[in-house]
């Protein structure tokens, strides 16, 4: 999710922030009578573990897991690879342009869209709410802010016995106002920890099925923003994004022996954001470089336009979320809307035309997707190398 323009309008109003941290809000998951149930102890606070003078406290998520999946085609092999939907895994898919898309995808009838979300009752409600049809959508619980539940979800999807196609990196924590860090359930900064790094443990988890999957297009696609390209007018509006040497990543991110900022800077919950969409979007580059020619996979992310009105900006101050809608739409001329925003995301997906790999893609205001450039920093090939390196560590993985 892009937040062109966003930065424009912060810099006019400083508006004093309040004191206290800024939390997730989360809803508790009940259990639900459903084919597949995985159970285990949950605790839905985001916020748990913050800064102290006597050290950091982080306590460990169970993630609750609960499915719903559709009846799966008892068809032989040969009818299911020419017969069969493909399957999508698409994070943050309970509202916003997860949403958007899923429901784009879904009415097409060629696709089952795996909504990978941290509140299993608020994404069934959104994908009813918008009509998406019962056989074409599976929820499965997903909270990117915890490492274990990330491996937790890749056990359950295979659990399911379904093949993946496609998976969609789109969820994201935007806390722009927050004075103080929060962190996620292994102490890393929130901001970074859920966009970057549970992203980041999740595409390297599920590469082994996107690899053996014999869909004829398989994709795995990360949503990058235009606030974190500093060559364009959106990207130098204060604060920048930068993540400098790496230090304050390489150091955990907990505030404690490092820095909570992936530069090592003071804490700034606009920075930390477009920190880690530049993560983003390094990490594309990465996985092109190292597995494209390999596995035949399409590696990409996008910007799909600035989407004024949607729910990433709900920790921002309340002028701003009247202002910024109107502005996008009479001054820059940059406003998408969710549904338009959806069915460009859609199209990354499944559109044969959109099919080249270690590609940024954009629209232009014609509504017309061409291949854009991102900035130096963002297509920095040995901080893309040195970031998978850092993050492989931090996540478990070497």
């Amino acid at each position: 999710m892009a937040l062109q323009g966003a930065s424009l309008i912060s810099s006019t109003l400083r508006i004093p922030k309040e004191n206290k941290p800024i939390a997730l809000k989360e809803t508790t998951l009940f259990g639900v009578a459903v084919p597949t149930t995985f159970r285990a102890e949950f605790n839905p606070s985001f916020a748990g573990n913050k800064k102290e003078k006597s050290g950091l406290s982080v306590r460990p998520i169970r993630a609750q897991t609960a499915i719903t999946t559709p009846s799966i085609n008892q068809a032989s092999s040969e009818e299911k690879k020419t017969l069969r939907k493909g399957n999508v895994i698409i994070t943050g898919a309970s509202s916003g342009l997860g949403l958007a898309t899923a429901k784009a995808l879904a009415e097409t009838g060629k696709w089952n869209v795996i909504m990978a979300c941290r509140n299993f009752l608020k994404a069934e409600k959104a994908a009813k709410a918008v009509g998406i049809p019962k056989e074409n959508y599976t929820v499965m619980h997903l909270d990117l802010a915890s490492l274990e539940s990330v491996r937790q979800f890749v056990d359950t999807f295979r659990h399911s016995g379904m093949p993946l196609d496609v998976l969609v990196c789109n969820a994201a924590v935007y806390l722009p106002t927050a004075k103080e860090p929060t962190f996620t359930a292994e102490g890393f900064e929130l901001s970074v920890g859920t966009n970057h790094l549970g992203h980041f443990l999740l595409s390297r988890l599920l590469l082994d099925d996107l690899t053996k999957s014999e869909y004829p297009q398989r994709r795995l696609i990360i949503v990058g923003s235009i606030t974190g390209n500093t060559n364009t007018l959106a990207g130098n509006v204060p604060p920048k994004a930068n993540l400098g040497d790496l230090r304050g990543l390489a150091g955990g991110l907990n505030g404690l022996g490092s820095s909570s900022m992936i530069d090592g800077g003071e804490f700034d919950g606009a920075k930390a954001y477009k920190d880690s969409k530049v993560c983003n979007m390094l990490t594309m580059q990465e996985f092109h470089k190292r597995y494209h020619e390999e596995t035949g996979i399409t590696f990409a992310s996008l910007y799909p336009g600035c989407i004024a009105e949607t729910g990433l900006f709900r920790e921002h101050i309340p002028l701003f979320r009247i202002l910024f809608p109107p502005f996008q739409k009479y001054i820059t001329k940059g406003y998408v809307s969710e549904e338009e925003a959806g069915k460009r995301l859609a199209k990354v997906v499944s559109d044969p035309t959109l099919s080249k790999s270690g590609v940024y893609w954009s629209w232009n205001k014609n509504s017309s997707s061409f291949e854009n450039q991102l900035s130096k920093e963002a297509s920095d090939k040995e901080k893309a190398r040195k970031l998978w390196e850092v993050s492989e560590k931090l996540v478990g993985l070497a």
